[in-house]
């Protein structure tokens, strides 16, 4: 079988610079600046200061762009593929499914900040859930990565 690319770096590899940048770029530069901010907070406990305020428009703007990043490609690439039975094979599943599984908490992170979930936590406790919501975001985005890169022909059975 030949070499073949996962429909997540085929994404990537069309219509450059500008999916690079759209689909991975922009959410990257986003989740790391939200996990670099996280760690001085949790370190500084400066709950207040200019860095928090970074780290909650960056995670409110992340979460509401990826949340288009998501309805996009789910329409426009997810259920295409499997209405026409186009997916090449488990590891290009995994690619596109863990790279979609960032909205979880990516926008989880903007409702947090935007105070539509966790009110009845104090300060400390909602640190903890978007620590925890950055952790989840930092996995799956790797995992995506991982069997993004790929050959998915090493998952097909051969006959």
């Amino acid at each position: 079988m030949e070499n073949m690319m996962t429909h997540y770096m085929e994404l990537l590899a069309s219509n450059q610079p500008w999916n690079l940048i759209l689909f991975m770029a922009i959410p990257v530069i986003c989740a790391e600046t939200i996990a670099v901010t996280e760690l001085a907070i949790l370190f500084t406990r400066n709950l207040s200061g200019g860095l928090r305020k970074l780290n909650k428009i960056t995670s409110i703007f992340a979460g509401l762009y990826f949340t288009g990043v998501f309805l996009y490609l789910l329409f426009n690439a997810v259920i295409p593929l499997t209405a026409n039975g186009e997916w090449r094979g488990f590891g290009d599943v995994v690619a596109v499914g863990f790279y979609l599984l960032g909205i979880v908490p990516l926008l989880g992170m903007a409702l947090l900040d935007m105070n539509i979930i966790g009110r009845k936590r104090n300060e400390v406790g909602k640190l903890k859930l978007h620590a925890i919501f950055v952790g989840i975001f930092l996995v799956v985005a790797h995992i995506a990565m991982i069997f993004g890169m790929l050959d998915p022909s090493l998952f097909m059975m051969k006959m």
